[in-house]
């Protein structure tokens, strides 16, 4: 199978003309289907829905107030119960009318009264030629109080919240008769009528007529039985679809919003990407060889500008690279040369002596002119002995220091008693100055993880230079403890107070503090530099503390075992 070629990318000139196309033709077609969905079905259905709506909130009205109005007259009927006196009960009467809301009169009416409008059962009917809504609620066998409602006080309380709505609603009796209407119109009222389907659908708020952008509702009610119609006049119509109509033009601002929106990223994008290469160039021919061209990429990234980037950045990665070699390469010469010239006063200055001397008395011993005693004989040996270690030592930490800097060290870490190392490390040392040397460790003190060799290395070194940089006739304390997981090894001598920024500089090859004892004293400054390196090779630390008091302290911490 043949490879899937990548998208190739365009051309300015052609990006540029793919741009302003989907800038404009998509826009326009946005727009369209924005105009002929708002036109043919969002006004329909948001009045459709509103009609639906409002009849069923009527019907919520109508709900309470006849609620309302059957909890008053039953508490009025229970309270009349309980009062004998007729004119009693008419005070009570005359007291609650004045202070009822929706109740326009109140009165006692007896089985034996004669009325065109009332009979002996419980009713609640509307009185057409008063204009009221007459409800009659039995006291007893032969008492019952007959409350009227002002049809106004109805209407007010039903289409309360539609004052200012300009819908049309109608609220019919059970014969087909107008109890209540908001916004009427004689005309209207006798089409909506006439349209009602003979057989309503009861309690559910359903559309009808064949006006669709001018939908009717009806809700017929079971209880109380009443019929409520909605209608959505023209005016409504007419006022819904021009707010459509600001929506269109909204749209049209948006798709044209969209098309400078589109081109203007285009064109930033375009300007920052060449602004990007320009930089890169006056970079790169000044000097800085790691400047990189870092492009805003994505699909309006033409090909040639990330193939002029690409190649750029190569070119620069490969200029960088070749710099970087020949700095590095340069820095390692200046270092070889340094080592070179400080190792040459090194040997010349510190082999000197043991050489001189081992020579000195090799030529004694083999002189034939002269009988040395026996003393003398050991004395010269013991010297040339001496010397020859020193020269030994010199040599083992000048061979050692590339290892520690190339961290080469081959170490055997294993489980060392830090007591038998120390003391190694004292007998070893002890023939070179009288000087009496306190340890303090307890007997059970745990073993640490490190190298034995190289650790009696690290104790020896340090305690040669306790030796040389002390004063005289001083002892030298070695104070071992625990803390946390890490043994902690303190060595301790008098010493004038060094300066902090000092201290460290003492880790650095071929470094010795120049005083007075520094100059009465031989060494390599390597030293430090060696105890350091094999100290943090076995997962240690190490650290130098110089106090005001006189003293100079090693502390070195490495890890216990387990």
């Amino acid at each position: 199978m043949k490879k899937i070629r990548e998208i190739k990318r365009l051309k300015i000139v052609e990006q540029i003309i793919l741009v302003l196309l989907l800038a404009v033709i998509t826009p326009t077609i946005v727009s369209a289907i924005i105009v002929n969905n708002i036109n043919q079905h969002a006004v329909r259905n948001e009045l459709q829905y509103s009609a639906l709506s409002i009849s069923e909130s009527i019907a919520s009205n109508i709900e309470t107030f006849s609620r309302s109005g059957e909890d008053e007259l039953n508490q009025i009927v229970l309270a009349l119960k309980h009062i004998n006196n007729r004119r009693a009960k008419k005070e009570y009467l005359n007291d609650l009318y004045e202070s009822s809301k929706l109740i326009s009169d109140l009165s006692i009416i007896t089985k034996d009264d004669k009325s065109k409008y009332i009979t002996w059962q419980e009713y609640s009917i509307f009185n057409k030629e008063k204009n009221e809504i007459e409800i009659l609620k039995k006291i007893n066998d032969t008492e019952a109080v007959l409350a009227t409602v002002d049809i106004q006080t109805f209407k007010d309380q039903i289409f309360n919240i539609y004052k200012k709505d300009d819908r049309q609603i109608y609220i019919l009796n059970k014969d087909k008769t107008l109890l209540a209407a908001h916004n009427y119109n004689e005309k209207d009222y006798q089409r909506l009528t006439y349209a009602l389907p003979k057989k309503l659908i009861l309690d559910t708020p359903t559309l009808y007529g064949k006006v669709k952008n001018q939908p009717l509702a009806y809700l017929k009610l079971s209880d109380p039985d009443l019929t409520i119609i909605v209608n959505t006049t023209h005016h409504i119509t007419k006022t819904t679809i021009n707010k459509a109509r600001y929506k269109i033009i909204l749209a049209l601002c948006i798709s044209a919003f969209f098309i400078i929106f589109v081109v203007g990223i285009y064109t930033s994008y375009l300007y920052i990407n060449i602004r990007q290469l320009f930089k890169g160039i006056i970079a790169l021919s000044k000097g800085n060889y790691n400047r990189k061209i870092r492009l805003l990429s994505n699909v309006f990234t033409p090909y040639e500008t990330i193939f002029l980037a690409n190649e750029f950045n190569n070119m620069a990665d490969e200029i960088n690279n070749t710099y970087r070699k020949l700095k590095h390469s340069n820095k390692e010469l200046k270092k070889l040369d340094e080592f070179r010239s400080n190792l040459i006063d090194t040997v010349s200055h510190e082999f000197r002596t043991p050489l001189t001397s081992i020579k000195g008395y090799t030529s004694r011993l083999m002189r034939q002119d002269i009988e040395l005693d026996n003393e003398t004989i050991q004395k010269s040996l013991k010297i040339i002995k001496n010397q020859t270690e020193r020269l030994s030592r010199m040599v083992e930490d000048l061979l050692v220091i590339p290892d520690i800097e190339g961290a080469k060290l081959n170490l055997i870490i294993d489980s060392v008693n830090l007591a038998d190392t120390i003391n190694d490390a004292i007998l070893s040392t002890k023939h070179k100055a009288q000087r009496e040397v306190l340890v303090d460790i307890s007997q059970d003190f745990p073993d640490v993880l490190a190298d034995n060799d190289r650790l009696e290395q690290v104790f020896i070194n340090l305690i040669e230079n306790a030796y040389k940089y002390s004063y005289e006739d001083t002892p030298i304390y070695i104070n071992v403890s625990q803390e946390k997981n890490n043994a902690v090894v303190k060595i301790t001598n008098s010493y004038d107070y060094i300066p902090h920024d000092k201290l460290n500089k003492l880790f650095g090859k071929f470094i010795r503090i120049d005083d007075k004892t520094t100059r009465t004293t031989r060494g390599t400054g390597l030293g430090l530099f060696i105890v350091k390196g094999l100290v943090l090779a076995m997962n240690g630390s190490i650290e130098l503390l110089s106090t005001k008091e006189n003293t100079f302290s090693v502390i070195i911490k490495l890890p216990l075992k387990g």
